[in-house]
């Protein structure tokens, strides 16, 4: 589970709650739960959209769960010294705890914008992001960019994908290994539906978790529940078209697998 302010739905009432011993909740940043699953070290988790894209005759999506916007995410920016549209052949920093964002971005400046930066990855917090003229950052590191100065300008890359293609973005799905939907399905579907359950609790007491998860930022309960209220954990139908065309993006671009269509989800009865 990524221990992000936008996960503290599901992840603070995971915690409240008893689970069997064999449940091993792992936490760490998206890039890293990316790659243990691909390598099997865990059977299912929140990964990056464009995880399952790229390896998708490795998972199924479980369905009704996501980490989602319909519009403005308030956590994934692209912070530019300039307009977006006067970036080609700038240097852009792209953080590296998200392959979804950083593709996302890549769409939108060379699909959307006509640009071609000069890409490069790091830590948007460390000194080169001042050699920079513009940088991608996401979840905590970005809420706490909102509004600096440096920036003047500053995309909401859920926003802008919803003004060019008229569907919310789906940032990150919960993927489960094919072994594991066949060796153990009674367990998946236990856990399936208790990840499902988490996200009921978290949505209805918004502002007890914002009360928990605010002072990460440090941020105002008041203003987490704002943002909190603005992300989606589901995955609906307008939600998996949205998947459908980021992938078919993806495909188009040399950077996905065209078997990740059509969208192979699971539902647990």
């Amino acid at each position: 589970m990524v221990n992000y302010i936008n996960t503290a739905p599901i992840y603070e009432s995971w915690k409240k709650r008893e689970h069997p011993e064999g449940w091993q909740l792992v936490e760490a940043p998206p890039a890293t739960l990316n790659r243990m699953l691909a390598a099997g070290e865990l059977d299912l988790g929140f990964v990056s959209s464009h995880e399952y894209c790229v390896r998708p005759m490795l998972y199924r999506i479980l369905a009704d769960l996501s980490i989602s916007a319909n519009g403005s995410v308030g956590s994934v920016f692209l912070f530019s010294r300039v307009d977006p549209g006067a970036l080609d052949g700038c240097p852009v920093l792209l953080s590296g705890q998200s392959q979804t964002s950083v593709f996302l971005v890549k769409i939108i400046l060379e699909e959307f914008y006509g640009v071609k930066p000069l890409y490069s990855s790091g830590d948007v917090d460390s000194e080169l992001s001042a050699e920079a003229t513009a940088l991608l950052a996401i979840g905590d590191q970005a809420l706490r960019l909102v509004g600096d100065s440096r920036f003047p300008y500053q995309l909401d890359l859920g926003a802008v994908w919803r003004h060019h293609t008229g569907l919310p973005f789906v940032f990150a799905v919960c993927a489960v290994r094919e072994d594991f939907c066949r060796s153990d399905p009674e367990t998946l579907a236990l856990i399936h539906r208790e990840f499902v359950r988490c996200a009921h609790i978290g949505r209805e007491n918004l502002e007890a978790v914002c009360r928990v998860a605010a002072p990460r930022i440090p941020m105002h309960p008041d203003e987490c529940y704002v943002y909190l209220r603005a992300i989606g954990y589901d995955l609906g139908e307008e939600k998996q078209l949205a998947l459908e065309r980021f992938f078919r993006y993806l495909i188009d671009r040399g950077e996905g697998a065209a078997e990740s269509l059509p969208l192979k989800i699971v539902r647990s009865e």
